[in-house]
């Protein structure tokens, strides 16, 4: 029977003009030409978003440079995707095989492209050493031509040193084999290289493999990649010999007294001819209220010809499924580098468990229920927020999550000093202690910031200050955690007769109250001086012996209370107004809520919280700025403590300064919003109506995300993923809805939930670890180095690298733009599901 490879004339309605045309260029070829439709060239070309591009091949050469702020981020120089995943990334010239993410970068001087010649050329420097060099990339058949080219031969000091690198994602070929020189070897599964000290002192893995022609994953045509390199041999490295999330290194060192073209590899990654991205169905993993809409966003490669209908499927308790709703289509168009289509099935209110069934595709099982959303923030409450608790030792059940560690914060760090994670010390300490001397009181409370071990007192305060919204707005007085602070013990699964939100709370003031008693105000914060203690993995107990710091002492030498052992934190002292605004707003609101809990810490938290607001309105502010560690804008942040001080007090003195604020709220309204909220109670009809035409323009601007993109939020496209951004848009939408629920819907508040929870790019995994049919098992939290994950953690999600390519790695923990989680996004997704869920329960 002959096939017939023409689509359906419904499917052919279904396409764009766009891609109407490219599908009959198709077939005028094959006519011309005599060959099948399918026969489609694998040849790579530059495309009009300045990338190489083939059937399932796309090479970026510099279209993203390292992260600013955190050195080497795995997203730069010439990288690949290969059908539909990220392989291959930092082709450039490095100083070492196997580079870690503090060593040296380049500097980026200029990208030039060449369309007509299919041409990319990067100029790039390492300042220190007076060595420039550029990299063309250009395409050639199948593959593309990379070369390094000197004006001047290469500085004495780098040779034997620089290299071109490209590096592999370690699990993309792991249970694959690979050929140099024709020897056949198997990808190591776990880093076992043999280790040498080079001759720059560095204890280095050298080279597994060594040879001119290298092919990667010889027997899966999705990953297959061929190297060759004529002059130079090809090394191949296991970067996770030196660090956990180091990646497969294939290197070839510069020559010597050498210029022109010093170094040529061809790259030519396999493309299988016709291959299109399996569609992902994206939906909510966790399921919907009967009475919430029901859009599933179905994401489709840009050469695949759309379905006309999908298919709700209910799922009996016999495993049988039945048809539920054969529903048609709506082309959204596209985004990014995708076309997406929608599925609405608003109308099926009846409980149970569904699947959508589209082409040759099935969703993840999910619920509509009445209660999907009661339990979906207990993980975070439960789990997540008790293990990230410093200061304790944290058990669950028969595992020690982690000792009580830090028992011996933290010394007055340096003055004059930059840190490597975004920390400073000014020119004046601004305590009484003099660098280096030890600062009691600050061992106390406090939440491990992420995937690391600081005490980052922006992000304690905004916990703080979302989990007393949390506990006032809905009632959470759920309790399953044992908190014990004379023993410094903390037992998951074990009620102790205390609400857990109370005690979460009580935990983060007393790491701000701490500061504000040590020094008298708050603090940037507290972490480690070494970049091997900052990149310690497991157990943070093991990175301290928990005795102060006393140099007088040999290194081994121990009293039982000081120790000569070098390993306790650095507080980062320098005083910033801003920063003091934050903490002091935490205070007011948590004294509230703590009032009858802990009545002494509640008075003193208040108490401090107003005598700071009259100190710094009683001199000029101090603006020691750096990173972001030293609070926000300065406004934003005075907005924050005049509304917990308002709350907290009734004073009208707090009422008025709001109202001097006025232009601070109007300018940055999505930020501050539920904030203005918050006091509208207290406040004089002129703030009333100007809070209300400001939330009538702002509508306007929601309005516009679902013309952005199919989903509906603010997807951002820094170098940190934007689920933060997209739960706070949520929460200031709900709060904005139950002040004006004529002007701002329901679903404004749904869009951010359900995006978490699975209707996003790329995948449709829920970003709530734990929570959901299907959600994170791999994140960059203390655990990852055995790539786990933490219940309840939230990742910053789906991160779109330039210039169209959505990414967030299911296989790799390491991306921490991706895949670190942060505790107050945790925060603020408490408060979150408790909103939609007082929504739908209305």
């Amino acid at each position: 029977m002959k096939q017939n490879y023409f689509p359906s004339a419904e499917k052919f309605k279904l396409l764009s003009p766009i891609r109407f045309q490219k599908f009959a260029l198709s077939i005028i070829i094959s006519i011309v030409f005599g060959t099948s439709v399918f026969a489609q060239d694998t040849r790579l070309s530059l495309n009009e978003k300045e990338y190489f591009e083939a059937p399932g091949v796309n090479i970026l050469a510099f279209s993203n440079w390292y992260n600013g702020l955190f050195s080497d981020s795995k997203i730069s120089g010439i990288e690949i995707i290969h059908h539909g995943e990220r392989t291959a990334t930092n082709g450039d010239v490095r100083l070492h095989a196997t580079p870690e993410q503090w060593d040296a970068i380049p500097t980026f001087t200029e990208r030039k492209v060449d369309k007509a010649t299919g041409r990319v050329d990067t100029y790039q420097s390492y300042p220190d050493y007076d060595f420039n060099y550029m990299i063309r990339a250009e395409a050639k058949n199948d593959g593309v031509l990379l070369s390094v080219h000197l004006e001047n031969p290469l500085p004495e000091d780098l040779v034997g040193k620089a290299g071109f690198n490209l590096e592999f994602v370690p699990s993309a070929y792991w249970e694959k084999t690979y050929f140099m020189d024709n020897k056949s070897g198997l990808f190591p599964m776990y880093p076992s290289s043999d280790m040498e000290r080079n001759a720059f002192g560095n204890t280095a893995p050298k080279p597994f493999a060594k040879g001119n022609k290298l092919v990667l994953g010889p027997g899966d045509p999705e990953r297959r990649v061929t190297i060759t390199s004529e002059n130079l041999p090809l090394m191949l490295h296991d970067g996770r010999d030196k660090a956990q999330n180091g990646w497969y290194v294939v290197r070839s060192l510069l020559p010597a007294g050498k210029t022109g073209k010093v170094l040529e590899w061809f790259v030519a990654p396999n493309a299988i001819p016709n291959w299109t991205r399996k569609p992902v169905i994206t939906h909510s993993q966790v399921g919907y209220h009967p009475a919430q809409n029901k859009v599933a966003v179905i994401e489709l490669d840009d050469n695949a010809i759309p379905e006309k209908t999908a298919t709700l499927k209910k799922i009996t308790p016999s495993g049988k499924e039945v048809d539920v709703k054969n529903g048609s289509l709506q082309d959204w168009g596209k985004y990014t580098r995708y076309n997406y289509t929608t599925f609405d099935f608003s109308e099926v209110k009846e409980p149970g468990t569904y699947v959508i069934e589209y082409g040759k595709e099935t969703s993840t099982p999910f619920r509509i229920a009445e209660d999907v959303y009661d339990e979906a923030w207990h993980p975070t409450n439960d789990i997540y927020f008790p293990v990230q608790m410093d200061h304790m030792l944290v058990n669950e059940a028969y595992r020690v999550w982690h000792g009580a560690s830090h028992l011996d914060d933290a010394l007055q760090a340096p003055v004059d000093h930059e840190h490597f994670d975004l920390y400073a010390q000014g020119p004046t300490t601004d305590t009484p202690y003099e660098p280096g001397e030890h600062i009691p009181g600050l061992n106390i409370g406090g939440w491990y910031d992420a995937g690391d071990y600081d005490i980052r007192t922006q992000t304690q305060y905004d916990v703080v200050l979302n989990l007393v919204h949390a506990y006032e707005d809905f009632n959470l007085d759920r309790d399953q955690t044992l908190v014990d602070y004379d023993s410094k013990y903390v037992d998951l699964h074990t009620p102790d007769g205390k609400p857990d939100v109370l005690q979460q709370v009580e935990h983060g003031t007393l790491a701000l109250i701490a500061q504000h008693r040590a020094v008298g105000h708050a603090i940037p914060g507290i972490i480690v001086p070494d970049i091997s203690q900052y990149t310690h993995l497991g157990d943070g107990l093991t990175m301290t012996d928990n005795l102060i710091y006393d140099e007088s002492m040999d290194s081994l030498e121990s009293n039982g209370y000081k120790s000569g052992k070098f390993d306790d934190r650095w507080a980062f002292t320098s005083k910033s107004t801003a920063l003091n605004y934050g903490s002091i707003a935490a205070l007011a609101a948590a004294s509230r809520i703590l009032s009858g809990y802990n009545d002494t810490l509640s008075i003193e938290s208040l108490d401090t919280a107003e005598k700071v607001w009259k100190e710094e309105h009683s001199k000029e502010p101090d603006l020691f700025h750096h990173g972001n560690t030293t609070g926000g804008n300065l406004e934003d942040e005075e907005i924050k403590a005049a509304v917990e001080l308002l709350l907290a007090t009734k004073d009208q003195e707090y009422a008025d300064r709001l109202k001097e604020l006025w232009p601070v709220i109007d300018s940055n309204f999505a930020s501050h919003a539920g904030l203005a909220i918050k006091a509208l109670p207290f406040m004089d009809s002129t703030f009333k109506e100007k809070l209300r035409a400001r939330t009538e323009a702002y509508k306007t601007e929601l309005d516009s995300f679902s013309a952005e993109n199919p989903f509906g939020v603010p997807i951002g496209r820094g170098g940190w993923a934007g689920n933060g951004q997209i739960i706070s848009f949520a929460l200031n939408n709900y709060l904005l809805h139950t002040a004006f629920p004529e002007l701002i819907d329901k679903e404004y508040v749904f869009k951010g939930l359900n995006y978490i929870y699975g209707t996003h790019p790329d995948s449709s995994i829920s970003f709530v670890s734990g929570v959901g049919t299907k959600s994170k098992k791999v994140a960059y939290g203390m655990n990852r180095a055995d790539f786990s994950f933490i219940a309840g953690g939230i990742v910053p999600g789906v991160l779109i690298l330039k210039p169209d390519f959505p990414e967030n790695r299911e296989d790799w923990p390491f991306l921490w733009g991706e895949n670190e989680y942060v505790i107050n996004v945790g925060a603020r997704y408490i408060y979150l599901v408790n909103a939609v869920k007082s929504l739908l329960d209305e």
